[in-house]
């Protein structure tokens, strides 16, 4: 140590000098006089106390303003603290060190000295101002008198304490030592430190006593009303247990004594809410009074099983390592990318925010594209139980609310079937298909969902056959639909909408490899060394035997081939079989699609759109032809309203702008036009096919043919404008699949292609129109 100060200063017989090293402590603060062991561990502090023990023993020791601090700047250490004298040091094995000190008068940190290796720093003794006055003397007694009562209601305060307190009569001393007997906090215990005036400091402890006298007698109290209330049970208990030893040894004993017994146990040990116990409690004294041959003991005694066996308080942990998640994620689903960030997001979220409510999502799009399958990735990603309801065809309000118990057969409805069989609060929740929920006399499911999926009303959900709440905010909710028109508004409204669309060729043979072989050569009890696939003939399986945004059927297609490699193998066939392109005719028949694009567009009068139907994009060939008649449009094909109007539109178009279009003005006065649309059988309807149908009526009006591979979609006005449709990306999908070169689309679409994956864009020529003359000089040959 470097002293430049010769200042000494003299305290109760014990010399220090104005310049002392600084031991930072940690959660405590050391007053006058007190003697008391400290644990020295900081390498920083071990090297002060070695160097303090070969000169003169006296360092001061301050508390630091955080205790978690390993390495605290001066600026963390407070400016008061105690000069102190090390009586005693012994070395521990792990080369900590520790001292017994003497604490012996506060001091002021004036400034810090040097801060490496360690602190020093120049102090300076702090006076106490203690006058020996009358109201001195009152406070002291009275601080002796709050801590002997204080001692005498804590169990943890030593009865030797107040004895030494009683004993002291100097009262600064006796403040200290008040001070250091109490459970304070640090920033408490430091204030009391730094009361210079002792009667402000006696002042300040009848305060901090007087409060910690209530807060033990409230203390003791409760513990004292738990006792009483433990010992009621326990006798209430014991009483029972004497009273069925006698019933057995007096041959009383009957199946539903034994049976309320162990229901009253099963309500005791199920920690249920305030407002489902008291339920829970009624109907059992309801029970206990009701004759077993009673109707209603059935009843009573399965609603009793209904709340005893739900979840109230069962919770699966989250798995909330976002890359872990994400893993999983990848590893059960090919693509998806926008679902997967959404559920990853939600993980993070959940991470920083323990009490979030549950998300309510609603995956949209065709069949086979992996809606359910997500749900349970989903389920297994975040470590949390699955269940799936489906909701497809229900038609009474009670399968999702419940049954009142009045009627006979009563039950809970789905959602608290659900959560009992998932033996969790906070499971995975698949409502599927709830584009085709219906309606009847029986009421409309539909609207009942609406506090189910509403995450500010679903906290306090009540089923009609429990009657009391339960909490769905918890558990997450994911609904299914094919379509999103059909969800009646409201619903929709409370669903966060995420759409699957269909996949390309390239994602289907990526999913085929990774996911559909794999798990159908297991279902079938074949390996590799049995059956193979090549890429080529995934891809014709893909073009020529599936027509669809899914993966369902060409999962299908596979596990046909497996069923024919099975039968060989059992057969004797021992060297593997590998499917290439020439062998698809063998085990899958002739190709059961063609494209015929080329061929039905080499004459005027047909066009090709593009459609969006539940089950994904379609192309869509539109037909027109003319004939001698009378002024008549005649429209076929299934067609819907919207369809009919947007046909009828386009003639209308056509001829207010004949002249323009170098039409005969006259062309529709003695003839009939017959717009067709194929494949009859199935039903179309919606706007996108208004330009389509008025550039067929074109092509066959000017004899202009068509141009080969190219689509369109969007709405036409009678003034001939090109508005936007939705269903772009899906649309766009199909017309990549069927080898489309060239898609027309409205202008106010353009920013839709944002979302369509990159080599289509690249394969694909896209061209933007704003009006119909745009749509027939790119769609027509000259």
């Amino acid at each position: 140590m470097n002293e430049t100060d010769d200042t000494v200063f003299t305290v109760n017989g014990k010399q220090f000098p104005s310049i002392l090293p600084i031991l930072p402590i940690r959660g405590m603060v050391v007053y006058p006089t007190m003697v008391i062991p400290l644990l020295v561990a900081r390498e920083k502090s071990v090297q002060m106390i070695q160097e303090v023990l070969e000169h003169n023993r006296m360092l001061g020791l301050v508390a630091q303003r955080n205790p978690e601090d390993e390495h605290p700047e001066s600026s963390d250490i407070f400016s008061v603290g105690v000069a102190a004298h090390i009586v005693k040091m012994i070395k521990m094995p792990d080369n900590a060190i520790r001292i017994m000190i003497e604490a012996v008068c506060r001091i002021r940190v004036e400034e810090f000295v040097t801060s490496d290796p360690y602190f020093t720093a120049r102090i300076s003794p702090i006076d106490e101002f203690q006058k020996n006055t009358k109201r001195m003397n009152a406070l002291a007694r009275n601080v002796r008198e709050l801590f002997k009562k204080l001692v005498g209601a804590s169990p943890n305060l030593p009865n030797e304490l107040a004895m030494i307190v009683q004993n002291i009569s100097e009262p600064g001393k006796l403040a200290d030592i008040i001070a250091s007997g109490l459970n304070l906090q640090l920033p408490e215990r430091q204030e009391i430190l730094e009361l210079f005036d002792v009667s402000k400091r006696l002042q300040r402890l009848n305060f901090i006593l007087n409060r910690e006298i209530e807060i033990q007698e409230l203390g003791n109290r409760i513990q004292s009303q738990i006792r009483d209330e433990m010992d009621k049970s326990q006798k209430e208990y014991l009483i029972r247990q004497q009273m069925r030893a006698l019933q057995k040894e007096l041959g009383e004993a009957d199946d539903r004594t034994v049976e309320i017994e162990e229901l009253t146990e099963r309500i005791v040990r199920a920690a249920l809410p305030k407002e489902v116990l008291e339920a829970a409690t009624k109907e059992l004294d309801r029970l206990k009074r009701m004759p077993p041959a009673a109707a209603e003991y059935t009843v009573s005694r399965t609603y009793l099983d209904w709340l005893l066996e739900l979840p109230w308080n069962a919770s699966s942990e989250d798995r909330l390592d976002t890359r872990i998640v994400q893993k999983i994620l990848d590893e059960d689903h090919f693509g998806l990318e926008k679902i997967k960030q959404r559920i990853v997001e939600y993980i993070a979220v959940r991470h920083l925010k323990a009490d979030m409510k549950g998300p309510i999502l609603c995956f949209v799009g065709p069949p086979g594209t992996g809606k359910t399958s997500l749900g349970k990735s989903i389920a297994r990603a975040m470590n949390r139980r699955f269940h799936r309801i489906s909701v497809g065809g229900v038609k009474d309000e009670a399968e999702i609310r419940g049954h009142r118990r009045t009627y006979v057969g009563a039950l809970p409805g789905r959602i608290i079937q659900g959560i009992r069989k998932s033996g969790t609060n906070n499971p995975v929740f698949m409502l599927d298909e709830v584009d085709k929920i219906g309606m009847d006399f029986r009421g409309d499911p539909a609207s009942a969902l609406l506090e189910v999926l509403d995450p500010e009303q679903n906290n306090s959900f009540v089923d009609h056959y429990l009657d009391v709440n339960f909490d769905l905010s918890r558990v997450m909710f994911i609904t299914t639909a094919n379509v999103l028109e059909t969800i009646p508004p409201a619903l929709r409204d409370r669903m966060e909408v995420l759409r699957l669309s269909g996949y390309t060729i390239e994602e289907k043979i990526e999913i085929t490899v990774n996911h559909l072989i794999p798990r159908q050569l297991n279902e079938h009890g074949l390996t590799r060394k049995h059956l193979r696939f090549n890429k080529p003939a995934i891809s014709q399986i893909i073009r020529d035997y599936t027509l669809e945004a899914g993966v369902r059927n060409l999962e299908r297609e596979v596990s046909k081939i497996c069923r024919a490699v099975a039968r060989e193998v059992v057969e004797g066939r021992t060297e593997p079989q590998i499917i290439t392109q020439s062998k698809l005719r063998k085990y899958l028949g002739p190709p059961k699609f063609f494209s015929e694009i080329d061929v039905r567009t080499r004459r005027a009068g047909i066009a090709i759109g593009l459609a969006y139907t539940p089950y994904g994009g379609d192309v869509l060939f539109v037909e027109a032809t003319k004939m001698p008649g009378k002024k008549q449009l005649i429209l076929t094909g299934m067609l819907g309203d919207v369809m009919k109007e947007s046909a009828q539109a386009a003639l209308s178009f056509i001829r207010s702008s004949a002249e323009m279009l170098h039409i005969q003005p006259d062309f529709f006065e003695t003839s009939d036009i017959h717009i067709h649309v194929p494949e009859g059988a199935v039903p179309k309807d919606g706007p996108s096919a208004g330009i389509t149908m008025a550039t067929a009526l074109v092509s066959l009006l000017t004899g202009r043919k068509p141009r080969l591979r190219v689509a369109m979609t969007g709405e036409i006005t009678l003034r001939g404008d090109v508005l936007p449709v939705g269903g772009i990306k899906e649309k766009c999908l199909a017309a990549y699949r069927s080898g489309i070169q060239t898609v027309i689309l409205p202008k106010r679409n353009e920013t839709d292609l944002e979302d369509l994956p990159g080599y289509v864009r690249k394969h694909i020529r896209f061209l933007f129109v704003t009006k119909l003359d745009d749509v027939l000089a790119y769609a027509l040959e000259n």
